[in-house]
């Protein structure tokens, strides 16, 4: 495996862990490399809005700004597909908490 592809997976890795604990911080890093393709990780609209969407939710001004930008490429289908799986990771997390 290419080192580029290491560092990738070891970059989600740590940070899908750290957002399952909470960190906004996180959510908006993995929305960073899913929008910009950073660490050899492959763009993807969706995946990016949806972290963009969860660290929102926590008041942060960044991730709203981002999550708008990048909505202007994406389709209401991809939209729709993004706010479902937000939905879908923030009840996972609810019911590894409780």
């Amino acid at each position: 495996m290419a080192n580029s592809q290491k560092t990738a997976r070891f970059l989600i890795e740590s940070r899908l862990r750290d957002a399952a604990y909470g960190s906004a911080d996180a959510c908006f890093d993995l929305g960073v490399v899913y929008s910009s393709g950073a660490e050899g990780v492959a763009i993807d609209l969706v995946e990016a809005h949806k972290w963009f969407n969860i660290a929102a939710m926590t008041g942060s001004a960044a991730a709203q700004a981002c999550r708008a930008e990048i909505a202007e490429d994406m389709t209401a289908r991809e939209i729709i597909t993004a706010q479902k799986a937000a939905r879908a990771w923030l009840r996972g997390i609810e019911r590894r908490a409780a």
